[in-house]
């Protein structure tokens, strides 16, 4: 019983605390350097974007976060196809309080939930970054390897029609399937 408070209040805390600091994505069918400025405009645009730095050997944009802004991922990407590319990979980096992951669990990170389809008891140190594996985040050779290593029903389209866990009804919620 004392483990099982003990667990409860972890999650409890990663929750209240979490949260993402950065990001670093790559766009697909880039072919000039105008392409690579369009996609850099359009991510400056983005409401709680702070700075987008062009990685240029790397071709990736590191992105950093005002402070007091929601970071919502799937506006990242939207932004990128509303310049014209899409996202080839998209990884996070969250800060949030010590804790232990396990395969096919969800964590709260912000407001929004991650399910972790690769993580195998492993403990976190106040900081992780993760790959996005939703649709439009990766190759669609990729989403398939990736939609295998669960049975849960929210990896279809990451939007769930119940909860993977608990199996009880969720009105659109998000839930961003991820690997360590």
């Amino acid at each position: 019983m004392k483990s099982l408070i003990i667990a409860l209040l972890m999650l409890l805390g990663v929750g209240a605390k979490a949260q993402i600091t950065k990001v670093s994505l790559q766009a697909s069918g880039l072919t000039c350097s105008m392409c690579s400025k369009a996609v850099k405009n359009a991510l400056e645009k983005v409401s709680f974007v702070e700075n987008v730095q062009v990685d240029i050997k790397n071709q990736q944009y590191n992105l950093s976060f005002k402070e007091s802004g929601k970071v919502d991922l799937d506006a990242l990407n939207k932004a990128v196809q509303d310049a014209g590319f899409s996202v080839a990979s998209l990884k996070a980096t969250a800060s949030l309080s010590p804790t232990k992951l396990q395969k096919d669990e969800h964590v709260t990170i912000g407001d929004q939930s991650f399910h972790f389809l690769n993580a195998g008891n492993q403990t976190t140190d106040g900081s992780i970054t993760f790959s996005v594996v939703d649709k439009g985040y990766v190759t669609a050779k990729e989403f398939k390897k990736y939609s295998a290593m669960t049975k849960m029903p929210c990896i279809q389209t990451g939007r769930m029609a119940k909860c993977c866990s608990t199996g009880e009804a969720a009105k659109d919620a998000r839930i961003y399937h991820v690997i360590i």
